[in-house]
């Protein structure tokens, strides 16, 4: 039976009791969560850390704009199985010819499809009871990718190509699993019914110091604070690409072995601004908005 314990975290994940909450009933009832949310707001370490936590197999599809089912599920190696059957052709000839020495197929034998049969994540996941399985970012695959999914989703099973190998999976031993949006396009209203759907805000300032404390548990409490303060004023600059909790992270990865007082002028006149800011847009904003042309004049005091 699958896992179903409710989880709340680990040392280095900070799950919100929502969050929990909705990953527990989409556990328990045998259905994927979606989350949805910005980037960088902790979709996609879910999963990862809940397999982590409890040392679960992870399986993980990352979505882009040319993904399909067959990639997701399983694709037949046409090109394997025809230079295999060559093979058995070759040998055969040989063996007339009264020749012992044979050519190898790896093992594999044309006869048996299954052998030809590439499983992708999806169906290495319904094969293993308890493992977890991260559908990263469906909303930059094509319109037709999570409608081709409503069928596995609904009856929890797949047809592998050629071989027509059946892969199913009760609901109480569904693999956990995660599909995260950033909502770059609206999913279709029947695949959102198949799942359950959770909402993930981006974390106001103390819940992100608790997210810190998590990654760097030894760093400086000014240092911190002096971070956070200048993190949110950024985001309230209306940037074209906010920085998120991945890049404060990495901002502070950076900073935190100087001193405590060296950090925070570090921290205050943006040094290492290329850890938050990704545009170049962004940065002649902040240089506009806060009245300056280099990063030591920049203060938020």
């Amino acid at each position: 039976m699958a896992e179903t314990s409710f989880w709340t975290g680990s040392d280095k994940y900070l799950c919100d009791k929502e969050l929990a909450q909705a990953f527990h009933m989409a556990r328990t009832l045998g259905m994927p969560l979606l989350i949805e949310g910005e980037p960088g707001t902790g979709k996609t370490e879910l999963p990862i850390n809940y397999a982590n936590d409890l040392k679960l197999d992870l399986h993980v599809y990352p979505v882009g704009s040319k993904s399909n089912v067959e990639q997701f599920v399983a694709r037949f190696d046409h090109v394997k199985y025809l230079r295999d059957s060559q093979i058995e052709i070759l040998n055969a000839q040989r063996e007339e010819k009264g020749l012992a020495s044979k050519l190898s197929t790896g093992g594999r034998d044309p006869e048996s499809l299954a052998d030809y049969v590439i499983k992708g994540p999806a169906a290495q996941a319904y094969g293993k009871p308890n493992s977890v399985l991260l559908i990263d970012e469906i909303d930059k695959a094509p319109r037709e990718f999570p409608n081709d999914l409503l069928y596995a989703l609904s009856h929890r099973k797949f047809i592998m190509p050629e071989s027509g190998e059946v892969v199913e999976i009760s609901e109480t031993d569904m693999p956990s699993i995660v599909i995260t949006s950033n909502r770059e396009q609206e999913l279709p209203a029947a695949f959102k019914g198949r799942c359950i759907y959770h909402y993930v805000h981006f974390p106001d300032q103390e819940v992100m110091g608790k997210i810190i404390d998590k990654h760097h548990p030894n760093i400086n409490e000014s240092v911190v604070k002096a971070a956070l303060d200048v993190f949110y004023n950024l985001r309230r600059l209306g940037l074209e690409r906010a920085p998120t909790t991945r890049e404060i992270l990495n901002w502070l990865k950076y900073v935190k072995d100087t001193a405590p007082d060296e950090a925070i002028k570090k921290i205050r006149g943006l040094e290492g601004i290329g850890a938050l800011i990704k545009t170049q847009a962004d940065i002649e904003k902040i240089y506009r908005v806060l009245g300056s042309n280099s990063y030591g004049g920049i203060s938020f005091n």
